[in-house]
């Protein structure tokens, strides 16, 4: 396993930071003080916020679902650094964008990304790329902070890349071809103060997490338990505070003869919220005798969910499996997570 592979081109991965980033120590003035002595792992957030619907729609494969809220900091993530983005005066919104499959409502985490274009009277008035993001109360989905020139109707456009990620079972014909979808969108400024803002100061920095929320028309990334999973479960370990559960699979359609699936599910703890964009290398080992050892690669099943796995030589004889992770999620953080999944642990099952 190499984990120069990763670190030798990890500056191609988030260097573009947004202006007004600071340290991870920075605080927003729109927002409640970091939490003082934060843990290395999840924590309870200063607080959370409402949001509001904006408009879902298909985008080819995909269906996409479109909310916001008030304008709010996160991090960026770039190897193993965290890197603050601050609120700025002349931001409106933050808007978030979740991508599923519509027949599953199983959330898509799309490595490739999104695009995202906001336009008034056909003049475009943003656009960005939205940041692949972890939030509590969210789970997985795309934000960035917007500006917009009041209030008034505008139109959002989203792009949604092809899968990079391997496909597999049903999924193994579809997520291949970008989307698009733009719907209509209504922007009050008083319909924004309105969304609730609750706050815990006395709960705050607790080894905890928010709740996921409870959306009647989009679906949040939650993970099946381990014991849940298809396949037989060869165990589960913990990194930093991120929990690895390890499956074998050996009877599964996307599988040819004499072949086998090691699958592992990387979540967070309390709301098994899955952590994309990793970089895993495993070993497998059968009677002492190794045979596989390279990348567990980023995959997608209707089942297995978000996963990192590889294929090997089929066999039920004494297994040895080691998972090292050279690189963590390569994703932004919500309050709470930004502290949390950031070393690159090597685990045995």
């Amino acid at each position: 396993m190499n984990r120069r592979r990763f670190l030798a081109g990890a500056g191609l991965t988030g260097v573009s930071i947004l202006a007004g980033c600071g340290s991870l120590q920075n605080q927003s003035t729109r927002s409640p003080p970091l939490v003082e002595n934060r843990p290395d792992g999840t924590y309870l957030p200063t607080h959370r916020e409402g949001m509001e619907m904006a408009g879902m729609a298909e985008a080819g494969d995909y269906m996409v679902g479109l909310t916001y809220s008030f304008p709010h900091r996160f991090w960026t993530v770039t190897g193993t650094n965290a890197e603050q983005v601050t609120i700025q005066d002349a931001d409106s919104m933050h808007l978030m964008a979740t991508v599923w499959d519509p027949e599953t409502n199983l959330v898509l985490p799309v490595s490739a990304g999104l695009s995202i274009n906001i336009a008034q009277d056909g003049e475009t008035v943003a656009e960005k790329p939205p940041w692949p993001m972890i939030a509590q109360n969210m789970g997985f989905h795309y934000g960035d902070n917007y500006q917009l020139s009041g209030d008034g109707t505008y139109e959002i456009t989203v792009t949604v890349s092809g899968m990079n990620e391997r496909r597999l079972g049903s999924f193994s014909e579809r997520f291949g071809q970008s989307g698009e979808m733009s719907v209509q969108f209504d922007f009050e400024q008083s319909v924004l103060e309105d969304l609730t803002f609750e706050q815990f100061p006395e709960r705050q920095g607790n080894r905890a997490a928010l709740d996921l929320m409870n959306m009647e028309k989009i679906p949040t990334s939650q993970l099946q338990t381990a014991d849940s999973l298809p396949g037989q479960l060869i165990g589960t370990a913990s990194g930093s505070d991120e929990v690895y559960v390890a499956s074998w699979l050996s009877d599964a359609g996307f599988l040819g003869e004499d072949e086998s699936y090691l699958a592992i599910s990387v979540r967070t703890p309390y709301n098994r919220i899955p952590l994309p964009m990793m970089s895993l290398d495993g070993v497998v080992e059968a009677n002492g005798e190794t045979v596989y050892d390279d990348t567990l690669s980023a995959a997608i099943h209707p089942d297995l969910g978000y996963h990192y796995g590889a294929t090997v030589p089929a066999t039920t004889d004494s297994l040895s499996i080691t998972v090292d992770t050279v690189a963590p999620p390569q994703v932004s953080r919500h309050e709470g997570y930004e502290t949390a999944f950031m070393t690159t642990p090597t685990l045995s099952f």
